[in-house]
């Protein structure tokens, strides 16, 4: 095997695109996932992961950089491990590329551990259970999707309807109600996406316990592919060495998918159903499947994922649904009526929903909520043909009721002031609860429905139609 000594050296024989072929000696390939340092002219190697064994002598590699200018017979070196990512505190308050390069303005990375990005699973008798309820202050989130501490919650939608900014407020949130350290996974992201997170972060002042790592949507498919899997490496080190708990925040899995296709295609292997490559339940699992809590510390991971076409039986997205704990399903009806949130209340689930978890006054509320709203939904269609007039007394109440508990789980975020002017709100769950048995009750059946849109608690509702009412 090779050695730092007396590296196996190899050169290259064929460049198509972001994969190379490679030769090396006889009886000296480099394992499959085994990192090579491929010369190139400038601004130095470029790292590359083997992933076929073409032959004895041959293996064929995927670049995890760009491969504009090189040529046959470039020299190659194995580096006898896979490729291995800075980690620890020199990487908070750092913005890394996909290998974990450093991309910001900040100087060179201080001495830092490193780490190789595959690694295994936890083992089943490591793994710690937790059944803690991990607050948001989204309102609509934590009375009917609530999420797990150390689980795995996603973000289910489509093309503009808010995935992005949904997340980004759950980092301003949860950060700064967080006590540990984060971690955030910008798979295939806009630089404009990735420099606006940066100030929102410093704004915010939490920065500092917060570790970014981007793919950008430029990078070679072999960076954005192994994106998410540096980003873990980060956080397992601060779960198993620091024993810190971490908040693994990722957008967007899709991308990793999309990546993970390009180069199955690239590898020339035939693809499978929809067009995707026939790993994908494995490299979906290679990345959930790590993210975990073990005994002391958790992972706890929020995840945005594009749903295409709003097919949600497309094979990626029901792929990454069966590792879910919680769901977060946005609608795209419901985005385009100003509903924002726009998280769809009958669609979004959690396995936490259970009266002993949560107790019987959350579960009562959380079923009552989704009851009214699915049976106001059933009757949209007889409204829209026969008019509101035409239903029964207990149906208009009911209605009535429905359409005050929507506007009541729509909510201001912090990060959307600049383009709404209003103020931000986190809401804790008892004022949710309180919130939506007064709604049910019918304390508010005579309010304006507008009073109960975009607020925080009840109380700012109560305020808001005591104003109205005295400038009427």
């Amino acid at each position: 095997m090779s050695n730092a000594v007396n590296p196996t050296v190899g050169c290259v024989i064929a460049v198509h695109g972001s994969v190379i072929d490679v030769r090396f000696p006889a009886g000296r390939l480099p394992a499959i996932n085994e990192a090579l340092e491929v010369e190139l002219d400038a601004p130095g190697p470029v790292l590359a992961e083997v992933h076929q064994h073409l032959d004895g002598t041959r293996v064929r590699a995927v670049a995890l950089g760009n491969t504009s200018g090189l040529r046959r017979g470039s020299t190659v070196r194995a580096t006898a491990s896979p490729v291995q990512v800075p980690v620890g505190d020199p990487v908070l308050g750092r913005l890394l590329n996909g290998i974990g390069e450093v991309m910001d303005r900040n100087g060179p990375l201080a001495a830092a551990e490193r780490r190789p990005i595959h690694h295994d699973a936890p083992g089943l008798s490591r793994l710690g259970a937790t059944q803690e309820i991990f607050h948001t202050g989204i309102k609509v989130i934590d009375l009917l999707a609530p999420l797990i501490k150390g689980g795995k919650a996603a973000m289910f939608g489509g093309a503009g309807v808010g995935k992005t900014v949904l997340i980004m407020e759950l980092i301003r949130t949860t950060v700064e109600r967080h006590s540990g350290i984060s971690v955030f996974a910008g798979i295939g992201e806009r630089s404009r996406e990735g420099h606006e997170l940066l100030l929102e972060l410093r704004e915010s002042g939490v920065l500092a316990r917060t570790a970014l790592v981007f793919g950008q949507m430029n990078e070679p498919p072999g960076a954005r592919w192994r994106t998410g899997l540096t980003a873990l490496a980060i956080a397992e080190y601060f779960r198993d060495s620091a024993h810190e708990n971490v908040l693994f925040l990722i957008d967007n899995v899709y991308r990793l998918v999309q990546a993970g296709a390009e180069v199955s295609g690239l590898l020339g292997r035939l693809p499978s159903r929809v067009g995707y490559q026939p790993s994908l339940a494995s490299e979906v699992a290679e990345l959930e499947e790590r993210i975990a809590s073990v005994a002391g510390a958790a992972i706890t991971s929020i995840q945005a994922v594009y749903v295409p076409a709003d097919d949600f039986t497309d094979p990626a997205v029901a792929e990454i649904f069966s590792h879910l704990d919680s769901s977060i399903v946005l609608s795209r009806d419901m985005a385009a009526e100003g509903m924002y949130p726009a998280v769809d209340p009958l669609l979004s689930t959690s396995t936490l929903l259970d009266p002993r978890l949560l107790g019987e006054q959350h579960y009562r509320v959380a079923q009552e909520v989704r009851k009214v709203i699915a049976h106001y939904r059933d009757l949209q269609e007889i409204i829209a043909l026969l008019g509101i007039e035409e239903l029964s007394a207990a149906d208009r109440t009911a209605v009535g009721r429905a359409r005050r508990l929507q506007r009541f789980l729509t909510q201001p975020f912090m990060v959307t002031v600049a383009f709404t002017g209003k103020a931000g709100r986190t809401v804790e769950l008892e004022q949710t609860l309180a919130g939506c048995t007064s709604i049910l009750d019918g304390e508010t059946d005579d309010w304006a429905e507008s009073s109960l849109y975009m607020v925080g608690d009840l109380e700012e509702a109560r305020q808001r139609e005591a104003a109205a009412r005295k400038a009427a």
